[in-house]
């Protein structure tokens, strides 16, 4: 299990909701390759309404005709492992932002799935 405590770095990816990566959703393609390199978590939300250098507005109010709706994807690690990350994101993030914050995490501790959550193995979450 991933320790993680004091000092990290974020990572928040924001993007569209269409946006793909040989077929997929690109959002998908980040949070895999996230797990892949092994970092302590990664998560996606869905924005309700949003812009972003289009300056086009893209909600989910029910008159509106934009179905493209922003996507965030926010990963938390130690700063070194971080920063071998940005890589690939400069190689997935063809249009969006694209931010590092630090950050401090107080508590990051994960299941013990077989002891109490039997059903949830390989189940992860930040």
């Amino acid at each position: 299990m991933t320790r993680l405590t004091g000092r990290a770095l974020r990572v928040t990816v924001f993007v569209g909701e269409n946006d793909t990566w040989h077929r997929k959703p690109l959002y998908t393609e980040i949070v895999h390759r996230a797990h892949a390199a092994g970092l302590a978590g990664a998560s996606v939300f869905r924005g309700i309404e949003g812009f972003g250098a289009s300056s086009l507005i893209h909600t989910s109010r029910l008159l509106s005709l934009s179905e493209d709706l922003p996507v965030a994807v926010v990963i938390v690690d130690g700063e070194e492992r971080v920063r071998e990350f940005l890589p690939q994101l400069d190689e997935l993030v063809t249009e969006g932002l694209v931010i590092l914050d630090d950050c401090e995490v107080i508590r990051y501790v994960g299941r013990d799935d077989e002891k109490n959550n039997p059903g949830t193995k390989g189940k992860k979450s930040l």
